[in-house]
């Protein structure tokens, strides 16, 4: 029996379903903010600079932290509403694509914001208040199972099955584990129904610190869409609700917005790579790097798998990573690839470039070369970044950045917008191609363990997606993407 895709459907500001009869769902997209904020590379360099790259020596697998995000700063920030408990409360949570855990702040929550920058109300769960939560104790065979992939602990104190989450920008969340109900809306057919639930043992937090703790970002908690057992999709699998595979397609324009689909997205151009086993992220195994078509001269070790090194595919990171002595070879090739009488300029570190001329015309592409034969083939605008005006002439800079004494390499959302990347967790792999991410995508009737033939969809529920045949699970998202326009003030 083939079970249903749950479905994620991201768009901009507030999502708009409207159900009545056999109409299907319109979804209304909408920008967040104008296009015109002001940021720095730099600054978004220094908002990137958390988990991963700052990985305390924990055995916790946690991902990039996409705090820095409010109205100030937008830097892209991720978050669905979820209803938990009976009755249903609502949370605004981050989504996470590296981390494991969904936690949500408690009622007996310390230092946690009573306000939002971000416009949104915020709430606590109360498990006194739902009639279908229950705690989970020492005893439990499933905090046995928590404790050895995750940050958790048992106090014989309160017989709770407790966890503590730090991360290196010095955030953090600790709390207890509480089993509850998850609400979501279920789609057969391009029909909604609103009366589906299923359990879900999450984080209930009752001290949050760094920057969870200020209000100018805050939303509930986290929403977490990592490889190990205690991810949503992990669960939802294991249950039969869901697939192991989760896809996107986030839109690269002004206008931003995307889709994120617990389910399988299927394009004739997809182009799949082995995710390198045993590891608590989405770790890639990069073997080359071309530009123009031509191998740069970097040994293959740089990006080989180990402790310290590695290449991580991370949507929720803005920019992208290179490992330390890849970084150098690659400005060198971009810079002598393109015609002299481009001029060049370091802007705060940064390697940047004066041209009148259209960067697609000029600069060239970069492949990233992944074992298995994929390759990532990058444009212009998947590796530059554009900033203000100098003399009548725009600036571009190279969006990838250098990581000082780190041997990682971290894919970020500059590489794949305008891309569907298939996280393929049942098969072991992830895929990608090219994609105008504002046209319907199609998903396979083909689910979990059945690898089947792939189906293009036959029901179009919006402008940006079209469902199986079969059915599926749906959870309709808030998704606010506060896109990021790099403006050099001068």
């Amino acid at each position: 029996m083939r079970m249903a895709a749950l479905i994620f459907i991201l768009t901009l500001a507030f999502l708009t379903a409207v159900i009545s009869g056999s109409s299907p769902a319109t979804l209304t997209l909408e920008r967040a903010f104008p296009s015109n904020h002001i940021i720095e590379l730099n600054q978004l360099r220094a908002r990137d600079t958390h988990r991963r790259i700052l990985k305390s020596s924990s055995n916790s697998s946690v991902a990039f932290d996409v705090d820095g995000t409010n109205f100030y700063n937008p830097l892209g920030l991720y978050y669905t509403t979820v209803m938990l408990g009976t009755p249903p409360v609502e949370f605004h949570l981050q989504i996470d694509t590296g981390s494991d855990v969904l936690w949500v702040s408690c009622s007996s929550c310390k230092d946690c914001p009573q306000t939002s920058g971000l416009e949104i109300e915020l709430h606590f769960f109360d498990p006194m208040n739902s009639s279908t939560s229950s705690l989970i104790p020492c005893s439990d065979q499933r905090c046995n199972s928590i404790i050895q992939s995750s940050d958790a602990t048992c106090s014989s104190k309160n017989n709770r099955c407790s966890y503590s989450i730090h991360y290196g920008n010095l955030s953090g969340t600790s709390g207890y584990y509480v089993s509850d109900q998850i609400h979501f809306v279920s789609i057969s057919k391009g029909f909604l129904t609103t009366n589906s639930s299923a359990p879900i043992l999450f984080g209930c937090s009752n001290k949050r610190s760094g920057g969870f703790a200020k209000s100018d970002r805050a939303v509930d908690g986290v929403f977490g869409l990592g490889r190990q057992k205690m991810s949503v999709i992990s669960q939802f699998s294991s249950q039969g609700i869901a697939p192991r595979v989760f896809s996107h397609c986030l839109r690269g324009d002004s206008i931003g917005g995307g889709i994120l689909v617990l389910g399988e997205i299927v394009e004739p151009s997809i182009v799949y790579t082995p995710l390198v086993p045993s590891q608590p992220d989405y770790n890639l195994n990069l073997q080359s790097i071309s530009v123009k078509g031509q191998p740069l001269n970097i040994e293959a070790s740089v990006f080989a798998t180990s402790k310290d090194r590695g290449t991580i595919v991370d949507s929720g990171t803005a920019l992208a990573y290179l490992a330390e002595e890849a970084y150098d070879p690659f400005v060198d090739a971009i810079t002598t690839a393109i015609p002299q009488s481009v001029h060049t300029v370091s802007i705060k570190g940064n390697q940047c470039f004066l041209t009148a001329a259209i960067v697609t015309d000029i600069f060239p592409q970069v492949s990233l070369n992944f074992a298995g034969g994929a390759s990532l083939d990058l444009r212009p605008l998947d590796y530059l970044i554009q900033q203000n005006s100098i003399g009548g002439k725009a600036v571009w800079c190279i969006g990838f950045q250098k990581i000082e004494g780190q041997g990682k390499t971290i894919l970020g959302d500059l590489v794949l917008k305008d891309k569907i990347v298939v996280y393929d967790l049942a098969g072991q792999r992830i895929g990608w191609a090219d994609y105008d991410c504002k046209m319907p995508v199609n998903i396979s009737e083909a689910t979990g363990t059945d690898r089947g033939e792939h189906k293009n969809a036959g029901t179009s529920l919006h402008d940006g997606l079209k469902l199986s045949k079969t059915g599926c699970l749906a959870i309709f998202v808030t998704f606010i993407c506060y896109f990021v326009f790099f403006i050099y003030a001068a």
